[in-house]
């Protein structure tokens, strides 16, 4: 289960449209952070997707990427032009097809390397969508189909893209819009397909077309009520920490919380056992201002609340070479050098997520004040501001993974069922 928002229409201290999501995926499912420059290709070229080949552009746009090891395609990514895209899994009463074909997160990454504006990706996926349609496997160890929805943005705005099969919806936002595992939009759009527009004729789209019983498991209503309401109740003043900070929401009651307590309709994920076996294993906060770079703030680890979010440029790419994961354990990658830190901190995690919170966020409102200043400078200022706040978040972790580990756990609460899945996976992944 995932969750994506957007904040758009002046409802940022600044005039930034604002733009979060979390990829939520299975536990073992390591995230990779890629940046990919723009290319040319020959014409009559073919890209091989994740399970298809089709029709390459002959130019693509430089992108950067949080993506499934194995996955072509990406949950949450980012263009040089300021684009910015999050995709979310849905289901309608038409069942979503295993057959082999193009994903939703293949979708996502088309719609970055071939779009200069949101309305352009937006337009590149429906196009594409209705060639090709969607279907094939979407899950790691286990098979998992969906259909997809979007949130597209750019620094001028937003749009909400809701697909089931070929057909579509879309809707141009402004203020604060969240979408979820569930299909919003009714009456209120913009664009149609016409295989919609027949099948719903006046009645609204998302009340036509969403399996109820599906719905109701996802809970995605309920995600969407809670990060409409976090990001809500700060309209006008927010900021990108803001958008961090409903990331890394559990709930309203978050004292004394534990994730052997997770729920479906946490926006933070932590896996447990049973039906909430999933986690977010990356996210992305982007901060989009015209006459400005846009700054996109990456964990490339799983828990935004155990993670430290760090600037990226997209036309300086990433500022270290990271070796692509797998799903078994390798301390030499940063998406599972990371999960030894995250993996410790569960075992008591009210007392060891509180020993890093205060320097988490100290470094990133720090991190956060060098780079405004650098956001209309020079690729060399830029590069070493960002460099600059890598290298002390590394540090930072690196400290963690030292003294977490070693603090008394004896206030540890957690249930049998959730010590045992934890363990079952540890040794599927190999971890140590």
């Amino acid at each position: 289960m995932c969750d994506t928002m957007v904040a758009a229409g002046g409802q940022s201290n600044d005039g930034a449209v604002l733009f979060g999501k979390n990829s939520d995926r299975e536990r073992n499912e390591a995230q990779f952070l890629d940046a990919l420059p723009a290319k040319t290709y020959r014409k009559g070229a073919k890209v091989k997707l994740t399970h298809v080949e089709i029709d390459q552009a002959q130019e693509t746009h430089a992108v950067l990427l949080s993506k499934p090891f194995w996955i072509w395609g990406a949950e949450i990514g980012a263009n040089e032009h300021g684009v910015v895209i999050g995709n979310e899994a849905v289901y309608g009463k038409r069942m979503p097809s295993p057959k082999p074909g193009v994903i939703g997160m293949d979708y996502l990454r088309l719609g970055l390397e071939r779009g200069a504006t949101a309305e352009e990706a937006l337009d590149v996926i429906t196009r594409l969508l209705a060639k090709h349609g969607q279907s094939g496997n979407c899950g790691h160890l286990k098979q998992r189909t969906y259909h997809n929805s979007f949130i597209i943005a750019d620094q001028t705005g937003a749009w909400v893209l809701e697909t089931i099969g070929k057909d579509w919806v879309a809707e141009h936002v402004d203020g604060v819009r969240t979408i979820s595992n569930a299909l919003s939009i009714e009456k209120d759009y913009d664009k149609i397909s016409d295989g919609f527009k027949a099948k719903v004729g006046n009645k609204g789209v998302a009340s036509t077309m969403t399996n109820p019983r599906r719905d109701k498991l996802s809970q995605g209503k309920e995600r969407c009520a809670r990060s409409t309401a976090v990001l809500g109740n700060r309209r006008g003043r927010l900021d990108v920490h803001s958008v961090m900070a409903a990331l890394r929401d559990h709930g309203p009651e978050e004292r004394g919380w534990h994730p052997d307590q997770t729920t479906m309709k946490a926006i933070c994920m932590h896996a447990a056992w049973g039906n909430n076996g999933g986690q977010t294993t990356g996210a992305m906060a982007s901060w989009l201002k015209e006459g400005r770079q846009p700054v996109h703030w990456v964990t490339g680890s799983a828990a935004p609340c155990l993670s430290i979010f760090k600037p990226v440029f997209v036309d300086l790419g990433l500022p270290v070479k990271e070796k692509q994961p797998t799903g078994k354990f390798d301390a030499k990658t940063r998406w599972w050098k990371h999960e030894q830190l995250h993996r410790s901190i569960i075992d008591d995690f009210e007392a060891r997520s509180a020993a890093i919170s205060g320097e988490r966020d100290a470094l990133e409102k720090d991190f956060a004040k060098r780079i405004a200043k650098v956001t209309g400078a020079d690729a060399e200022a830029r590069r070493e501001a960002v460099e600059a706040c890598w290298e002390e978040a590394d540090a930072a972790e690196a400290r963690w993974a030292e003294s977490v580990p070693s603090m008394d756990c004896s206030g540890k609460t957690t249930a049998a069922p959730y010590r045992r899945a934890w363990s079952r996976f540890n040794r599927i992944a190999g971890f140590t």
